[in-house]
């Protein structure tokens, strides 16, 4: 009969069944763990790295760097980093904000001496989800850094 295995010298059948519904459970499983395994990689493809640059007067306002992300749009932010190598300032303080419930809030601040600090700072090392707009501040005690330029770089990944 179908599924069943005649031991020779020992005059009795034994079924295969469970043993190929196992089979069959493992072949499943596996198939399932390479689909999911290529979801993660089609989905955890960064997006195109942003760079740029920026030229204000640091020294006389707080002005904008940078806006991150969108409202609305899931992301995860894997790294932001701000150079400070044309500016001369002792107190040189990066802000960012992000709509709390509707209203924005300072959500990270940070000052950094040009004289002493590296060059470039790592604002943002590591992964960091949001979902409405990172806006990125700068401000000096220097009035030497109005009109320069400060750059940025930073790294996006789409979340579905």
């Amino acid at each position: 009969m179908p599924g069943e295995f005649y031991i020779e010298g020992k005059q009795q059948k034994v079924d295969l069944t469970e043993i190929k519904n196992v089979i069959s459970e493992v072949q499943t499983s596996i198939t399932q763990l390479q689909n999911s395994v290529t979801t993660l990689l089609t989905k955890s493809e960064g997006l195109v790295p942003v760079t740029g640059s920026v030229t204000a007067d640091w020294q006389t306002a707080e002005s904008n760097v940078v806006t991150i992300g969108a409202g609305g749009a899931r992301c995860k932010v894997h790294s932001l980093l701000l150079s400070i190598r044309n500016l001369a300032g002792t107190s040189i303080t990066v802000r960012i904000y992000m709509r709390i419930n509707g209203i924005e809030r300072k959500v990270y601040e940070q000052s950094f001496n040009a004289a002493t600090d590296p060059p470039g700072l790592w604002v943002i090392n590591g992964t960091l989800g949001i979902h409405e707009a990172l806006r990125v501040t700068l401000q000096s005690n220097d009035a030497a850094d109005n009109g320069k330029s400060v750059d940025y770089d930073f790294m996006l990944e789409a979340m579905s």
